[in-house]
């Protein structure tokens, strides 16, 4: 295979990983999530008779939302202390 051909293709794969990465890091990814938990979180607790049970499936929507988040603080002493450490 000649050199041109594998830029491209290098190219190529590169278009798809940082789609890939744009996805995963999309408010609306975080979304669609967020609202098929709910939804299904909602669905389980209305079949078992729960007590408000869409009141209760906000619970896991929330968590996984906010496992979502960036917190700064967070990343910053991860990024300095053990990521370092690693390379």
């Amino acid at each position: 295979m000649d050199i041109e051909a594998e830029i491209e293709k290098i190219k190529e794969r590169n278009v798809r990983v940082e789609a890939d990465k744009a996805w995963e890091t999309s408010n609306f990814r975080k979304l669609v999530v967020g609202l098929s938990i709910y939804i299904l979180s909602a669905i389980i607790l209305v079949s078992i008779d729960a007590p408000n049970p869409f009141l209760n499936a906000i619970i896991p929507a929330i968590g996984f939302v906010l496992s979502t988040a960036t917190f700064p603080i967070f990343k910053e002493h991860w990024m300095e202390k053990i990521y370092q450490k690693k390379r």
